[in-house]
């Protein structure tokens, strides 16, 4: 359903920034299945719009001066999949941290909604940026 204020609404990307542009590419390109929308600005500012599959973005900064704060400003950011736990063993062929092995669980509502039973598992991508991947079917 089309957002009334927005017209459309809905997320368009995530942005990152990476000291690291060809490990960063790699991991969302090769293990994620992501591919380059559009690519702007040459090195060492290169920039780039990478489709999640389904007309979400990760928007990635090159900046060899850039310093990731401790936990950043972005807690984490979730992306949607239906195959959970081949996506993990592909993160982890690939090399990336597991910080949370893939388990089921049950999200409580307070809004009257009931359970909502998801699958997830996070990882930590190239960028120190806390990855959530998450499977369910109600949201």
């Amino acid at each position: 359903m089309a957002n009334p204020i927005l017209g459309g609404g809905g997320f368009h990307h995530v942005c990152l920034k990476t000291r690291d542009w060809d490990a960063t590419l790699r991991f969302y390109q090769d293990t994620l299945g992501f591919t380059e929308k559009i690519a702007w600005r040459t090195a060492p500012q290169r920039a780039v719009m990478l489709d999640a599959g389904d007309g979400n973005y990760l928007e990635v900064f090159e900046d060899h001066a850039y310093e990731a704060a401790p936990q950043g400003v972005v807690y984490h950011f979730a992306l949607r999949t239906t195959r959970l736990d081949e996506v993990a063993a592909r993160v982890r062929a690939a090399g990336a941290r597991i910080t949370v092995e893939p388990r089921d669980v049950t999200i409580a509502t307070v809004n009257g909604v009931g359970p909502v039973p998801v699958r997830i598992f996070f990882c930590e991508g190239p960028n120190g940026e806390s990855i959530e991947f998450m499977q369910n079917s109600l949201t």
